[in-house]
């Protein structure tokens, strides 16, 4: 059975996508570490990098060509100076050498050596072939983005494991029935449970410090996003208007950094038509972080980025104001958990099956992990995450100029709000009433995926992002 981690789907990394921003710069590394175990890599003389299907279509708005080369170049998401990215990919381009993983310089112009092709790969839409150059000869590998940054290299019967994952828990899920199962046989709730399987990999110090740092990134990607004005980056001339919401809500209360923020946040008496505006807020101002190459955490996925800070920053500084860490890292390991199950049973990639995978998974993932916050049993948990995919159903991926920005900001803060709605539905619903469970609901999103149109699944070609003249923005 398939073992996905909590970590494997809460990612840090920089946007604006994680299929074709971070998969991209993941697969480079990947290649460029196969070229070194194989003794190859010091005779490099060129490198070309093929793009295909969504990758190619919509990876100019999504940044995969700055992707790829600073993949190429060895710099980590994880940790790169987000203000060097710019600088990189220029000096790249005007110099039109490549550094390749930090190492060997080799004559790179991005405008032949990065080759946009429309056509699909038969295995996944998000397809990449990287092709080296080597005495001579030339050498190709080719990868598949499948969605949240994880990337696979060859086709599998069952396409959506992935094949980087080898550890076996000692309570497998594939299924939220059986999810359900460990929790009623365990005496547990899903967080324990959760907790349970990561300790069979990591020491519980380690996984407090990771989800520790995913909850830091979090919430200082909300930060800058309230505190940065202007337009974003592409070419809609899309206001920020995270900066513009904060500024009517904010209160008095002085503060330097997030931590102090998040207090200040509490300390102010929120009035209930402010609370829709404030969730809206938190979860506008990761995606326009996102959508500027700012690092973010995938949750699952970049263009879903702000649905799970915020509900979780609704919880801290709205429902519980003496939330602390163990809250927060309960909604985390709750959220990723409904995340793998989803990325089993169904897809989390919008090239695969629209934004239902993205905005629909992960506001189910927030709804079931502010539903176990708020005292809910697991039953109600699955109950709450299914409530909320059940009303993403169908949902495409249609970004205007095949940006993350229109209408991909405004569907996290959306998202967040219908999972805070179908959290509460579900403490006010026992299970004994339930009709539609968990798993048929993720098996019900896989269908509709497949029945759905291509030019509805990050393409560009289909729905506003061609309803919309892009002179008229």
């Amino acid at each position: 059975m398939e073992c996905i981690s909590v970590f494997d789907m809460l990612k840090i990394g920089v946007g604006p996508s994680s299929s074709h921003t971070l998969g991209p710069w993941r697969a480079a590394e990947r290649w460029i570490k196969e070229l070194k175990a194989t003794n190859k890599f010091d005779n490099i003389q060129a490198i070309t990098v093929d793009l295909y299907g969504s990758l190619s279509l919509t990876g100019k708005g999504h940044a995969t060509d700055y992707a790829v080369m600073l993949g190429l170049t060895g710099v980590d998401p994880e940790t790169i100076p987000t203000d060097d990215i710019e600088t990189i990919v220029s000096n790249i381009k005007t110099n039109k050498t490549l550094t390749v993983n930090g190492e060997k310089s080799i004559e790179f112009n991005p405008e032949t050596a990065i080759v946009f092709n429309k056509n699909f790969l038969p295995f996944h839409s998000n397809g990449m072939s990287f092709t080296a150059t080597i005495n001579g000869e030339k050498l190709t590998s080719t990868f598949y983005s499948i969605g949240g940054g994880f990337v696979v290299k060859e086709e599998r019967s069952v396409h959506k494991k992935n094949a980087e994952i080898k550890h076996s828990f000692p309570y497998p899920i594939d299924k939220g029935s059986e999810l359900l199962q460990y929790c009623i046989d365990l005496n547990m709730p899903i967080s324990k449970v959760v907790l349970e399987n990561e300790k069979s990999i990591r020491s519980e110090a380690v996984i407090d410090s990771e989800l520790k740092r995913i909850w830091d990134t979090m919430l200082e990607c909300m930060y800058i996003g309230c505190h940065t004005e202007g337009h974003l980056p592409g070419g809609l001339n899309v206001r920020r208007r995270a900066f513009d919401i904060h500024q009517t809500l904010k209160s008095k209360t002085p503060y330097s950094n997030p931590v102090e923020w998040l207090y200040s946040i509490r300390d102010t008496e929120v009035k209930f038509r402010q609370i829709l505006k404030w969730v809206s807020c938190f979860a506008l101002a990761v995606n326009e972080v996102n959508a500027a190459l700012g690092r973010v955490v995938t949750a699952p996925t970049n263009g879903s980025a702000g649905v799970i800070p915020a509900v979780l920053m609704y919880y801290l500084v709205i429902e519980n104001h003496d939330g602390d860490f163990d809250d927060i890292k309960r909604f985390l390991l709750v959220a990723g958990e409904i995340g793998s199950i989803f990325k089993k049973g169904a897809t989390i990639s919008a090239a695969m099956g629209g934004c239902q995978a993205e905005i629909g998974v992960s506001s189910a993932m927030a709804a079931g992990a502010l539903t176990e916050l708020s005292g809910g049993t697991p039953e109600q948990v699955l109950i709450a995450a299914e409530i909320a995919m059940e009303h993403h159903l169908g949902l495409t991926c249609d970004p205007i100029g095949g940006l993350v920005q229109i209408p991909c900001i405004e569907r996290n803060a959306m998202g967040a709000i219908k999972a805070i709605n179908a959290a509460e539905l579900a403490l006010d619903t026992d299970p004994k009433n339930v009709k539609v469970p968990l798993d048929k609901v993720v098996n019900t999103m896989w269908e509709t995926a497949k029945d759905m149109s291509t030019k509805y699944k990050e393409t560009s070609e289909g729905g506003l992002a061609v309803g919309v003249n892009l002179s008229d923005c």
